[in-house]
């Protein structure tokens, strides 16, 4: 990680700040700095580095984190569409020993600002921002998490610029076309154009409705329909993540689902050249286990674990299990690899 990180500034005066144990709601973002938040409203612990970067367009993108020292390794975290970190709330401090940590706000999630350029909602868009925070905040070897539509930022990031990726760990999630997989068709592919116009067409109706449901209703719902498991995660997991849903502006939401889900990385499956861990959950129904499989299998030299019983929410359900798995990937894997490269690079040279 770049040493002297520079402090934030003031946050978009209607996001909340998160917290270590996930992320707290806000409201729909602005494009707009505004004035401090309030301090009644929970701050990160002093152990996380706060700073805003700004896109390409402009866009002022929320960066947080948190430093190893010692460790020139860094691990950047790649949010799932509509999240804001919730499923890094326990993660963050078993990959501490590992190495630094970066996670960031999409684009019009958590504490980033709304795209200035409406526009620019697709995957490429995500690519040039994570590129972005990259050239801010890494300096040396980085690997690449992904979680859910933060599998295929990955991948696209590591297509876009693979030079200083030492690894790829992507959990629940598919290489693309993520609505025409959802729940084992393509049915939430099919929508969307329509509820985007019925969106645009009324917006004030779509918008009450999408941010009245109770956090508490959704949560009860995921629960009973057997969405995650409900023996292994806390219902507050689950409502921080239903409170920033509910603050999300539904029409870009839905635009930025629509254009991520069109795009694909399966392409380049075949050309990734680093250590990567594939991780899923038996009865994910978001993105099925079968995409982790067809994934790993086009990866080189990928691994796969596979979790029985877990859902979309793997960092969660899992905690114990999926940390002992990236502790042993990177000690094995990622760590080995950086030490060789060096030295093939030395005796490539040599007469």
């Amino acid at each position: 990680m770049r040493g002297g990180l520079p402090p934030a500034e003031p946050p978009p005066s209607n996001a909340d700040v998160h917290d270590d144990a996930g992320p707290a709601r806000p409201p729909t973002p602005s494009s707009r700095p505004g004035p401090p938040p309030s301090s009644s409203r929970p701050r990160p612990p002093p152990s996380w580095q706060e700073a805003f970067v700004e896109a390409r367009d402009g866009t002022r993108l929320y960066v947080r984190t948190r430093e190893t020292p010692g460790s020139s390794l860094t691990f950047l975290l790649c949010d799932g569409i509509a999240c804001d970190g919730f499923i890094w709330r326990y993660l963050v401090d078993d990959l501490l020993p590992l190495g630094s940590i970066v996670h960031w706000n999409y684009r019009g999630h958590g504490r980033s600002a709304a795209p200035v350029d409406r526009d620019l909602v697709d995957i490429h868009a995500f690519v040039d921002d994570l590129s972005a925070v990259r050239a801010a905040h890494v300096s040396g070897p980085v690997v690449l998490m992904g979680h859910s539509m933060g599998c295929q930022l990955a991948l696209e990031g590591y297509r876009h610029q693979p030079d200083g990726i030492a690894g790829l760990v992507l959990i629940c999630g598919t290489s693309g076309h993520l609505t025409h997989t959802f729940k084992g068709g393509d049915g939430l592919a099919r929508a969307l154009p329509r509820l985007i116009e019925r969106v645009r067409r009324k917006p004030r109706l779509a918008r009450a409705l999408w941010s009245n449901v109770p956090p508490e209703v959704s949560v009860r719902v995921a629960l009973a329909a057997g969405e995650v498991d409900a023996d292994a995660i806390q219902p507050e997991d689950l409502r921080r993540y239903s409170e920033h849903v509910a603050g999300l502006d539904l029409e870009m939401f839905l635009r930025m689902l629509h254009a991520i889900g069109e795009q694909t990385a399966e392409d380049m499956l075949g050309t990734i050249g680093v250590p990567t861990l594939v991780l899923a959950g038996e009865h994910d129904t978001f993105t099925p286990t079968y995409l982790a499989e067809r994934m790993a299998a086009a990866i080189p030299g990928s691994e796969l674990t596979i979790y029985p019983g877990a859902t979309h929410v793997v960092p969660i359900e899992r905690r114990e299990e999926v940390r002992d798995r990236l502790r042993d990937f990177v000690h094995q894997r990622v760590l080995p690899e950086l030490e060789e490269t060096p030295r093939r690079a030395k005796n490539t040279q040599s007469p």
